[in-house]
């Protein structure tokens, strides 16, 4: 089952395109990071999906039907600091999120320990530092046990430690059935935590889907040519090919980041007698596609 499946969406503000033609899937129990450096459109895109922002093209599905209010409901969001009051402890603050929200309150010891703050609850929220500060806002998301948790940039502005702490509590969550929809322009975050992963460029979507493939450590090329057994044992021989493996109609050849040469593969093969009919880079790891996000 898809938790948000995205269609289309496209979101100008004036002249300026944030979003344009964006379109994944999230799978429910996921932990999805949508990455992209400052500007790339993916709070923008979280404030379409709660309803904060509206859309000029596109449509989204969330939990598997229309956007409307008892859906937005099962979601627990955390786009920006909330204003607890800083002379009451975490407990009391708690307690007023609960009453807003009308819903919670008998949740309220059980929030606190999944984000290790029990022992600290009547602390006041003035004494708690970054990190903790982070875990109440997350647990304040956590009323009423929402199935699905919506972060815009969850450790901004936290030190070593609190990183740390907000990393381990988002796997904590997501071992606990709880999808997660995480915002970062953190390349370390994202590849410690999500099991998918969407990069987004000045609003475009550059690549999405699962971690494992997404955030490959090699370079891909794919090849082709009229006689692929002799392709194949051509490829092997390139010097600082890792392995080469069939792929559909394709050959696919694995190199270290940055050393997959495109016209050096092609003549490589033109002197071995072989002409390629097909030779693209497949896919590059996500550091070299991070890399080409940044500095542009």
């Amino acid at each position: 089952m898809d938790v948000l499946s995205i269609k289309g969406i496209t979101k100008y503000y004036g002249k300026i395109c944030a979003l344009n033609n964006v379109s994944f899937t999230i799978p429910a129990g996921s932990v999805y990071g949508i990455l992209g450096p400052n500007g790339s459109g993916k709070t923008t895109l979280l404030g379409i999906i709660m309803n904060i922002l509206k859309q000029n093209s596109g449509s989204f599905e969330l939990l598997g039907e229309s956007p409307v209010s008892h859906v937005r409901r099962r979601v627990g969001t955390l786009l920006e600091t909330p204003n607890f009051y800083h002379y009451l402890s975490g407990e009391k603050n708690l307690r007023i999120a609960a009453a807003i929200k009308q819903k919670g309150e008998n949740q309220i010891e059980d929030v606190l320990k999944k984000v290790d703050l029990y022992n600290r609850r009547h602390s006041k929220f003035s004494s708690y530092s970054l990190g903790m500060k982070q875990r109440l806002a997350i647990a304040s998301c956590l009323l009423p046990d929402p199935e699905v948790l919506v972060f815009d940039e969850p450790t901004n502005g936290l030190d070593p430690v609190g990183i740390s702490e907000i990393r381990e509590l988002i796997l904590s969550l997501a071992a606990q059935g709880k999808t997660i929809i995480m915002a970062s322009h953190l390349l370390d975050e994202v590849e410690k935590v999500c099991s998918h992963v969407a990069i987004l460029k000045y609003g475009n979507l550059l690549t999405a889907g699962k971690a494992d493939e997404v955030l490959v450590n090699e370079d891909i090329v794919e090849v082709g040519a009229k006689n692929m057994d002799i392709l194949e044992n051509i490829l092997k021989t390139f010097p600082g090919v890792s392995q080469v493996k069939k792929s559909g109609n394709f050959l696919q050849a694995f190199f270290p980041v940055g050393m997959a040469r495109m016209e050096e593969i092609n003549r490589f093969c033109l002197d071995n007698g072989l002409i390629l009919n097909h030779l693209i880079l497949k896919k590059k790891s996500l550091e070299a596609l991070f890399l080409e996000l940044t500095n542009n």
